[in-house]
């Protein structure tokens, strides 16, 4: 899930998540549809990166969610959801200027799309060793830059390091976003130029 850049004020109740849309295509959020409800109960196998990002689109995708996620001009909000399959997941909004900072999230996969305003992802196409490290350079050629606007998200697989920001200086955004399994810890970095270094471990008590 991540930090925000200022002290966020955390909502942190659970609700299920009742989709009122089909999956989303990654350009534009899906026509609304009968309500239907999203799996929330632990399945057989673990949710797969795939099935996390239909999660993530769906509940975008359910205006009647989106519309319960105070907002506050401050700090970043949060409330948490019931994920597929034990997952982990969260309704984020994004005050105008605000970010992650670079950040992991150690052995989880995860999805996250933009359900309204857009935000910018910035990633490494590089897999960082996982442990006993506090200084890496990076090669040339690892970033990777991306936009999402509403609708438009992405899945990726464990140990993948970027950062998130919603860079309008007026515009709020709200995204949702899941893990599994449900998030063990976040490890923080900070980056000069091509240099990465550990600065944080966060566990879910940090957060919750």
């Amino acid at each position: 899930m991540g930090a925000a850049a200022r002290a966020p004020r955390t909502l942190s109740r659970t609700v299920p998540v009742s989709a009122s849309a089909s999956a989303a295509s990654a350009s534009a959020p899906a026509a609304p549809a009968s309500p239907a409800p999203v799996p929330s109960a632990a399945s057989t196998a673990p949710p797969t990166e795939a099935e996390l990002l239909d999660f993530v689109r769906r509940a975008a995708a359910d205006t009647e969610l989106i519309a319960s996620l105070p907002l506050d001009p401050e700090g970043r909000t949060w409330i948490r959801l019931d994920g597929p399959g034990g997952s982990e997941a969260w309704l984020i909004g994004w005050p105008p200027g605000t970010g992650t900072g670079w950040h992991d999230h150690a052995d989880s996969i995860g999805a996250f799309v933009t359900a309204a305003g857009e935000l910018a992802e910035s990633s490494l196409a590089a897999r960082l060793p996982t442990d006993g490290w506090q200084t890496l350079e990076l090669t040339e050629g690892v970033d990777r830059e991306r936009r999402l606007p509403a609708g438009r998200g992405r899945a990726f697989g464990r140990h993948h390091v970027h950062e998130v920001r919603n860079e309008s200086a007026a515009v709020h955004a709200v995204s949702v976003h899941a893990y599994h399994p449900p998030l063990p810890r976040i490890r923080r970095y900070s980056r000069s130029g091509q240099t990465l270094r550990l600065e944080q471990v966060e566990r879910p008590e940090d957060w919750q």
